[in-house]
């Protein structure tokens, strides 16, 4: 692992890599498990299970991604500023802005009432944020397992 390590003993890198992980399981869960299982409840149960999703995942979804952002930005300040460190940062920044002005407004919305057209651009968000997460944690693991070479900016 390339730099200096923190109290948690781990570098900018090896924070990038277990963020990215973390958030890469999670979004993993709610790609293959939760929203697959919120778009099959019935229309009449509807405003109550989607409002009982909306409590349950933002005690989950606000510490993954301050996690991942803070490991962003420790990576962006502290280096190594590598090709692949800068994927993971894109990466992770590509699911959080898809989280923030396509899911999130679109769960204010499905709040009012369930429509397939709703649904299916949560679907495709969630693709984004999944894509994004497989970005980040992979360039992260290269980050970790392919230190940058000497000349490149770093620590």
């Amino acid at each position: 692992m390339v730099g200096r390590r923190d109290a948690t003993g781990l570098t900018p890198a090896g924070g990038l890599l277990a963020a990215a992980a973390l958030h890469l399981g999670f979004q993993a869960v709610v790609t293959g498990v939760v929203y697959p299982a919120l778009a099959e409840v019935p229309q009449d149960r509807w405003a109550a299970a989607h409002a009982a999703h909306s409590r349950r995942i933002g005690v989950v979804v606000a510490p993954v991604y301050t996690l991942l952002a803070a490991a962003c930005a420790r990576v962006l300040v502290s280096g190594p500023r590598t090709p692949s460190s800068l994927a993971a940062v894109g990466g992770a920044a590509g699911a959080a802005l898809s989280t923030a002005f396509v899911a999130a407004p679109t769960h204010r919305r499905l709040g009012q009432g369930r429509s397939p057209e709703l649904l299916a651009t949560l679907r495709a968000a969630d693709r984004v944020r999944l894509a994004g997460a497989v970005l980040a944690a992979g360039a992260a693991l290269r980050v970790v397992h392919r230190p940058p070479r000497e000349g490149t900016r770093g620590p």
